[in-house]
């Protein structure tokens, strides 16, 4: 098994990317989906965020309000730490099954926009950045998810840097080009990967 972890900024395209591993065979841990999965209703995730951050957190049908959430954690580094004590180690737990599942000849992508904020880099075999520049991270979010600038900047800046980002990286893909430029660089990289697994 061949163990990658590919992230990159919000508003990187590194979603994209990793469709197009996954339509090339890899077997995809979205991290997105099992950050949701840790704090379903009833989990102990849940409670633990209730408890921490008040019911003003908690929507009226039981669910996480991540507006709310969000409001408070982006605007306070000390509430952004506590959050991720609790949600990180019930992540690592739902991850580590999904890669138990997968096949032992699996390349298996743990698609992570916080690998390196949550110290997982080093737990890879091989760490794919999907990089652009700031500016364009920013006009991708005010276009296509409809934040104001300030939103956009400091989503950015609640994450890992782009220099802590490529820093960690054995393979950058450069996603500032279009569609098709993505798809040549990722087949390349999904190539390379496939050489590395084979001689693992």
């Amino acid at each position: 098994m061949l163990r990658v972890g590919l992230t990159g900024g919000i508003g990187s395209g590194k979603s994209t990317v990793s469709a197009l591993l996954a339509a090339r065979g890899a077997v995809v841990i979205d991290y997105d989906l099992l950050a949701r999965e840790a704090v379903e209703p009833g989990s102990p995730g849940l409670e633990a965020i209730a408890e921490r951050f008040g019911s003003g957190v908690i929507a009226v049908d039981g669910t996480l309000d991540r507006p709310a959430l969000a409001a408070i954690v982006f605007a306070d580094p000390a509430a952004l730490t506590d959050l991720n004590a609790i949600t990180h180690p019930a992540i690592w737990e739902l991850a580590a099954a999904r890669e138990g599942a997968a096949g032992p000849d699996a390349i298996v992508v743990h698609d992570n926009p916080l690998l390196v904020e949550m110290g997982a880099a080093k737990h890879c075999d091989v760490v794919v950045v999907v990089d652009v520049p700031e500016d364009v991270q920013v006009a991708r979010l005010v276009s296509s998810r409809g934040m104001s600038e300030d939103e956009a900047r400091s989503r950015i800046d609640a994450q890992a840097s782009r220099r802590q980002r490529t820093g960690a990286a054995d393979l950058v893909i450069d996603n500032t080009g279009p569609m098709d430029e993505l798809t040549l660089i990722v087949g390349g990289t999904w190539d390379e990967l496939v050489s590395r697994a084979a001689s693992a």
